[in-house]
């Protein structure tokens, strides 16, 4: 018998009042996780999301040999002592793309790793030949068979062989495969055109941590010293800003006042810029960021325009939800998509809620000043799903949001951190639009 799918059932016009902890990114999780491959030693890594992504992750590690355990609390123990099964087969591979991460420290760990080809994705495609390219650079021998990337070291080399790798794009997922499998390289690997990323920075820490030895990191050139081992570490997730990022956008369009606690306000400098452009308060802390907005109903905050580039641009995992608040705030805008070909999937799920959004290719203009009404809503993909859950704080009516699963992919019982600050939602088995 299949089960009822989950739905949110979102009431709008409450204002977010209080305070709200940010977990632990997703993004910067995963590849610390993938991290745990290069050692033999145990690996703490604490204020680790309860995600259905970092679930995937956890059964792909122990799918490879790794002991893992995920506390109530956010901790999740690693202990690759032995790797039976350095593979990462398809079935686990479709459902999350980041699986991807697993090559570069198995080819540096023990010089051999099979991966399944992501295939597609719901916002465009994601080519994996940066990585294939630099750790071909680095000595790895690669071939393509029955849709798996199969690296090996040839016959003579004991281990993978610095070098300096120029990828043709900035590639976040890249630049992560390629510092892991730098770490245990020998000599010095150079990572030019280096994503520059929060979550990057949060990788290397760790593998410093570790014993890498690493300089560079956060900037577009990377210097990597090999080392012959690394050892264990007890290491901290670093919060997530895209969480935060909607957050700030969800207070700024309900009105309200709220702390977001443990939010860095350094990782967000474009998202912050936008916002007080618009007309938004916020106050970056030692503790968090603290938000304060009259809300879209009051008719005094103003549309802004953007253009989603690589950090510290304004980034494409907010695009969605800056564009939930274009919609309900004064004055017209234009948002442009650079990175991603398909994802302004949730224009039409907008529109059916009263939004008035025009789209020519990656670009989408944005007539703001719209009054919404309630209605149900299906998520596209992660992001276009918290783009949904905003409109409906601030629509009018009930707003029923399904496929939840993009949802859990990357927030962290956002309903009841909503809930937390006055937000009428819930979470049921089914619902109907009032």
């Amino acid at each position: 018998m299949s089960r009822t799918p989950e739905q949110l059932i979102i009431r709008g016009g409450q204002t977010l009042q209080g305070e709200v902890t940010i977990s632990g990114a997703k993004n910067a999780a995963l590849p610390l996780l993938c991290a745990a491959l290069l050692t033999d030693e145990p690996i703490v890594l604490r204020n680790v999301p309860r995600l259905q992504d970092v679930r995937t992750m956890l059964q792909l590690l122990s799918h490879m040999g790794v002991q893992t355990r995920h506390d109530a609390d956010g901790t999740v123990h690693l202990h690759a002592q032995s790797l039976g099964q350095p593979e990462a087969p398809y079935d686990l591979v479709r459902s999350m793309r980041a699986s991807i991460l697993a090559l570069g420290p198995l080819m540096a760990r023990i010089g051999y790793a099979k991966v399944a080809l992501p295939g597609g994705c719901a916002i465009g495609s994601r080519p994996v030949d940066q990585h294939i390219r630099g750790l071909q650079a680095m000595g790895a021998e690669t071939v393509i068979e029955h849709g798996n990337i199969i690296a090996t070291l040839p016959h003579d080399a004991e281990r993978l062989q610095g070098a300096r790798i120029t990828t043709d794009m900035v590639t976040v997922t890249g630049t992560e495969n390629l510092l892991m499998a730098a770490v245990l390289a020998e000599g010095e690997t150079i990572l030019a055109n280096a994503a520059q990323e929060p979550e990057i920075i949060d990788l290397a820490e760790m593998l410093i941590a570790m014993g890498a030895r690493i300089e560079g990191h956060g900037t577009g050139i990377i210097r990597i010293q090999g080392v012959e081992r690394l050892h264990g570490c007890d290491h901290s997730v670093v919060a997530d800003r895209i969480e935060a990022g909607t957050f700030l956008c969800a207070v700024a369009a309900t009105g309200g006042d709220v702390l977001l606690k443990g939010a860095r306000g350094k990782h967000l400098g474009a998202v912050l810029e936008k916002l007080r452009d618009m007309g938004v308060s916020i106050e970056c802390l030692d503790t968090g960021i603290r938000v304060s907005s009259p809300g879209a109903a009051s008719g005094k905050l103003l549309a802004q325009s953007l253009r989603t580039t690589e950090y510290p641009g304004f980034p494409t995992d907010m695009q969605a939800q800056f564009m939930a608040l274009n919609c309900v705030v004064q004055g017209p805008s234009t948002i442009a998509e650079t990175i991603f070909e398909n994802r302004f999937m949730h224009v039409s799920e907008l529109i059916r809620l009263g939004a008035r959004i025009q789209t020519d290719g990656k670009v989408a203009v944005v007539e703001g000043g719209a009054l919404l009404s309630g209605a149900e809503v299906s998520s596209t993909d992660l992001r276009a799903s918290a783009c949904l859950v905003i409109a409906g704080l601030v629509a009018q009516g009930q707003t029923c949001v399904s496929e939840l699963h993009h949802l859990d992919r990357g927030y962290d019982n956002i309903e009841a951190k909503l809930r937390s600050l006055g937000a009428n939602i819930e979470r049921h088995q089914a619902c109907a639009a009032s």
